[in-house]
Parts: structure tokens; sequence; C-alpha cells
């Protein structure tokens, strides 16, 4: 099988100033030590993976004191040129959604702000012309209506159930406008039947590789990018035809964090899915 590869386009941040400060997620253990200068290298190395593949990676400047910020994917939702800021849950993360703002309204996407908590791409997909929107642990429910209004497309709701799986990139990556992967048992059975309704033919994760975030993936038709402990979901995905490229973010995922988190797809325009 032919699989086309549409060149994209990404923001990241250099984790600069990463640290486990704090425990806002399962993943998160202040107690334990953290190498940054590890987790700088494992950045680099992702973004010269998306440089080698083609794809454009604008950077926003880190803010010292939000080790966080290096998942960009929380940053905000950007699709045909609008850009949705975010609202956090958790205090700790409040002031990287006006650095986040700022760099869209410099970069001159359309701008508009939330009326309820919103986790940007972490709980927002889309999948061909829908969007997936994740609830349960951060991204309000209520929020769903406000992204179906700015962004034009029907919005489907997926209800998450596992604390570990707490934003929808964790727990599903998008392959193309036809196929996603997920891990079942991360949603509620309502969900789950929704899922298998839109994506039959998808790809089943096991529960082995969803524990090192291998869901946690950016796809762009033709190349997978996860992590590379996530050896079962790789080779049912080159099975089906994609290439993978594994990556080493284990430092990173000491905060919950895999490649995705760490990647915001910049859609300026329809041609640009």
């Amino acid at each position: 099988m032919t699989m086309d590869a549409t060149r994209q386009r990404f923001l990241m941040c250099r984790p600069t100033y990463f640290a486990v400060d704090y425990a806002i997620n399962p993943w998160m253990d202040p107690t334990a030590p953290v190498d940054a200068d590890l987790a700088v290298r494992q950045w680099e190395r992702l973004r010269q993976v998306y440089l080698d593949l083609g794809h454009t990676v604008e950077e926003i400047a880190p803010v010292p004191g939000l080790p966080d910020m290096v998942f960009a994917a929380n940053g905000g939702t950007v699709i045909d040129g609008k850009a949705m800021a975010v609202q956090f849950r958790d205090p700790q993360r409040a002031d990287e959604a006006p650095a986040y703002r700022a760099w869209f309204e410099a970069a001159g996407f359309e701008m508009y702000d939330p009326k309820h908590v919103n986790e940007g791409e972490g709980d927002v997909l889309l999948a061909g012309d829908h969007l997936l929107a994740g609830t349960g642990f951060r991204t309000a429910h209520a929020s769903h209506a406000q992204l179906q209004e700015v962004f034009g497309y029907p919005v489907i709701t997926m209800q998450l159930v596992d604390p570990r799986f707490y934003h929808l990139d964790t727990a599903l990556t998008v392959l193309d406008e036809r196929t996603v992967a997920y891990l079942p048992e991360a949603f509620s059975p309502g969900s789950q039947a929704v899922l298998r309704r839109l994506f039959p033919d998808a790809v089943h994760a096991t529960m082995a590789d969803a524990e090192v975030l291998g869901l946690n993936a950016v796809s762009d038709g033709r190349h997978v990018v996860l992590p590379e402990q996530a050896t079962d979901l790789a080779a049912k995905l080159r099975d089906r035809g994609y290439q993978t490229i594994g990556v080493d973010l284990s430092e990173l995922r000491r905060a919950g964090g895999g490649p995705k988190c760490c990647t915001l797809r910049l859609r300026q325009g329809k041609a640009d899915r």
C-alpha cells in the first residue's frame, strides 16, 4: 500500500527548564531525580527527526519557572489559520497560556480565547472531517461546543476513564484522515462504541505499549514518530504500511509526555491538514 506523507509545520519548545517539581498526573514523582540535560538531548533528536522528514519546526522561547512548557501540544489548537488559546486546569501550568497565546498572535493566527478549561491539542485531534475531543480529566466537556463553533467541524466527545491517559493524545493517535490507533481500555464503553463505528479499521494498541506512551505519536500519513519502547505497536503499524521512526523520550516521560506532547501542529489553511 502506498502511503502519502503530508509536509507539516510544527511548534515546539526546548525543555531548557524541564523539571518535575510537582505532581499533576500519575506519571510525575517530584522525589525522583530528573536529568534535564538528557531531556534536552532527547528533545533535540525528536526535532531533528522532523527536519529530516522535511517538516518545518517553529520554536517558542521557554520561560523560566514553567517546566512543562516543553509540552507544546497543550499550548493551543490551530486549524485553518485559527488558533484557540488554552486555559489550564492546574495553576502550575497557568502561565504557559499567555506565552503561547502571544506567539500565535505574533505569528498572525486568528485568535479565539477559551470560555472553559481547554488544554489544546492534547485533547483535541483533527481526524478527517471530525474533531475528536477528550474529556474526563483535563479539558472540560463544556469546551467542546466552543470548539465546534470556532472551527466548524463536528466535534465527537471522547470520555477518558484511566487517569494514566489523562489527555486524548496519550490514548489515541491519528494516523491519517481515515485511520487511528488507540487503546480501547482508556475510553468509556460509549466512546469505544463510537470509535468502532467511526474507525472500523483502527489499530488497537496493547496496554504495554500505551504504558510507555506509545500512542503519543506523530504521523504525517506515511511516517509515524513514536516512542522506541512501543515495539508491538510499531510492528502493527509497519504491517499496515506505515514507516515507523522510534525515538527515546524516556526522560520527558517522567512528566507524562512523549513525541506528540512536545509537538503542536500548525495548520495555516485547509490545504495544510
